[in-house]
C-alpha cells in the first residue's frame, strides 16, 4: 500500500435500533441512521440503545469509553480489530521521540508537528522511516497494547497496523496522564499538547463538541483500501473535557466511503458527549 494522500487519501458500517432510525436530511450528507428518541435507563444503557442503532448490525464498528471522573469504562465492541490509518501518528511520533532518546529538533519537530496537526503523511512517513518500523512492535508492547500490531503482509507500512479502540483509549489515558515506562511524561507531554491543536477541519468524531469551553485532544484516521476490499477505515480517537465532562474516546469504523465514515464517526462523538453530560460510567 502507498502512504500517499493521493492513492490512500488517509488524514465499515452504515449506521437501526432505538425504536427507529432518521436519515440524515441535509442535502450532500450521508444516509446514516440516528436515534429518533431519547435514550433511557443508566448511562451503559443509553450508550447501548444509542449505538445499537448507529452501528446497525454491522460488526465493522466498534466504540470503548473510558469516563476520568470514576475511572469507569463501557465497551461496544471495544475489541473490534481494525487498520489504523492516520490515527498511527501519535505511536509514530512516540517512536520517533523514543529513537531520538529526547526532545525532537529540527526536521523531526517539525514532521511531527505537521503529522498530528495536519495529518501529514510525508512528513509521518519521514519519522516512520527515521524511527524503523519495528518500533512500532516494541513500543505497542511495552504500552501494554495487547491488540495492536504491526500488519503480517505489509509490516513496514504504517497504514496498515492494526489496533483496537480499547487498546486506542489506553495510549490516550497515557499521553494524558503520563506516569508510562514506555514514555517519559514530558514525551507524553510534547505529543499530547500537539494532539490539543489539530487542525479545525478535522476535530470530526470525537472532537465533534469542541468549543470554547470545551477542549479536545484527538487524531482521526481515514483510508482507502483499494487493493483489498474497497472499504474505507474510518478512525477517531482521543479525550474530551469541558462543560462537566472529562472523557476519553476512540471509535472505529469500517464503510463504503469516507463521508459516511465521518458522519458515523461525529455522531457517537455527539452522542456520548451528550449522555455523559447526564451522568457518569
Amino acid at each position: 500500500m502507498i502512504s500517499r494522500r493521493s492513492l490512500l487519501t488517509t488524514t465499515g458500517v452504515v449506521a437501526g435500533g432505538l425504536a427507529a432510525a432518521t436519515l440524515a436530511g441535509c442535502s450532500g450528507e450521508p444516509n446514516i441512521p440516528r436515534p429518533t428518541a431519547s435514550p433511557t435507563g443508566t448511562i451503559k444503557d443509553q450508550l447501548d440503545q444509542v449505538l445499537t442503532t448507529i452501528a446497525n448490525g454491522s460488526t465493522n464498528f466498534g466504540v470503548y469509553v473510558e469516563d476520568v471522573r470514576t475511572g469507569g469504562t463501557y465497551s461496544f465492541n471495544g475489541d473490534y480489530a481494525s487498520q489504523s490509518a492516520s490515527m498511527a501518528k501519535p505511536m509514530i511520533v512516540s517512536m520517533a521521540m523514543r529513537k531520538a532518546g529526547g526532545p525532537l529538533t529540527g526536521d523531526n519537530a517539525t514532521n511531527a508537528t505537521k503529522a498530528i496537526e495536519n495529518s501529514d503523511n510525508d512528513a509521518a512517513t519521514a519519522l516512520w522511516t527515521f524511527a524503523g518500523y519495528q518500533g512500532y512492535q516494541t513500543l505497542a508492547d511495552d504500552l501494554k497494547m495487547t491488540h495492536t500490531h504491526l500488519d503480517e503482509a505489509k509490516a513496514d507500512q504504517w497504514s496498515w497496523t492494526w489496533t483496537t479502540p480499547s487498546d486506542q483509549v489506553l495510549l490516550v489515558r497515557t499521553l494524558s496522564s503520563g506516569g508510562s515506562t514506555a514514555l517519559t511524561d514530558d514525551e507524553c507531554a510534547y505529543l499530547w499538547n500537539l494532539m490539543g491543536q489539530v487542525e479545525d477541519d478535522q476535530t470530526w468524531g470525537v472532537g465533534q463538541p469542541k468549543s470554547g469551553s470545551v477542549n479536545v485532544h484527538m487524531k482521526n484516521g481515514w483510508v482507502q483500501f483499494k487493493s483489498t476490499d474497497g472499504l474505507w477505515a474510518v478512525n477517531s480517537m482521543g479525550a474530551v473535557e469541558g462543560e462537566g465532562r472529562n472523557y476519553r474516546l476512540c471509535v472505529m469504523t469500517r464503510v463504503p466511503d469516507f463521508d459516511t465514515g465521518k458522519a458515523v464517526t461525529s455522531e457517537v462523538g455527539k452522542w456520548v458527549f451528550s449522555i455523559l453530560g447526564s451522568g457518569s460510567l
